[in-house]
């Protein structure tokens, strides 16, 4: 694996490249993102593809990527501008894509705004909030996240956090009506380190989940663009945003393994089925569904 690092006037862009074990084959690179998830996210999904040069990188202030914009908050049109950047230093492209949770997000802002620099997409559960039907209750929800974060620190914002993206349907008044849930019974922290600069529930990922797609630009791409959704994400949050924002896009979406983090391995302790996964993956890419 070769890491480089891509120098900008507002950030220095670190990425890795994995080489194909065996010859080219002819396939295009395959690049991987997350948001707030970094490139060693992605280490096991990577490994599934052998045959393809694989691409990782830390999205700009997260991981190895330093901002020098002076800047706190994650823009998906800032960070697409930052993928394409990789892209073409890479060299090779369009590339194929596969974009996870808020790289999703980033990935659908590529598409739309730089539509020859990626040829298929795949877009696994974009947490985008714009798209569901409650979406008033949605931002009531992930903002009732954020406060507990401000109030008493990560390890009680991430058991709501986890109450609210396992909530099955729309977010009703029971749903507002829960107590807030004990971080011991998640195995979450109980004390307060006193950070409040975490990415998934700071205001940085306010424009994230706020953000709304440029359908009739994504519709015009070239781009093959593929929502996706875990069959064990079915009327949770991101299951109902990745089924919206397929229909909005004029089709339905493809059915992956397993849960939000599906593609990942025993070793980050919320582990998918990353090879039955990587499996759906390639049959998406290689056209064959």
């Amino acid at each position: 694996m070769n890491t480089l690092t891509l120098q900008t006037p507002e950030v220095d862009l670190v990425y890795d490249i994995r080489t194909p074990s065996a010859a080219d084959t002819g396939h295009r690179p395959l690049f991987m993102i997350g948001q707030p998830m970094c490139a060693d996210g992605f280490a096991t999904l990577a490994s599934y593809f052998p045959e393809r040069t694989v691409v990782t990188y830390d999205p700009r202030g997260l991981g190895r990527s330093v901002r020098k914009d002076g800047r706190g908050d994650d823009v998906p049109e800032v960070q697409a501008r930052d993928v394409r950047d990789i892209i073409e230093a890479l060299g090779a492209g369009p590339v194929d894509m596969f974009a996870s949770s808020g790289g999703a997000v980033t990935a659908l802002a590529l598409v739309a705004a730089y539509p020859d620099a990626v040829a298929t997409l795949v877009a696994h559960e974009p947490p985008l909030i714009q798209v569901l039907p409650d979406a008033e209750a949605a931002r009531r929800a992930t903002a009732a996240c954020q406060a507990v974060y401000q109030k008493k620190g990560w390890g009680a914002a991430m058991a709501a956090f986890v109450a609210m993206t396992s909530w099955r349907g729309e977010f009703t008044d029971e749903y507002f009506a829960q107590p807030l849930p004990d971080p011991a019974a998640f195995g979450m922290p109980t004390e307060d380190d006193g950070s409040r600069d975490d990415p998934l529930f700071s205001d940085r990922a306010a424009a994230v989940t706020s953000f709304r797609p440029d359908v009739d630009a994504l519709r015009a791409a070239r781009t093959r663009v593929v929502v996706a959704v875990g069959e064990e994400s079915a009327d949770t949050f991101t299951g109902r945003t990745s089924v919206a924002a397929a229909e909005l896009l004029g089709g339905k979406a493809a059915v992956f393994p397993s849960h939000h983090g599906g593609f990942l391995g025993e070793e980050t302790g919320y582990a998918g089925q990353p090879e039955a996964f990587a499996r759906r993956l390639r049959e998406i890419l290689d056209g064959a569904a």
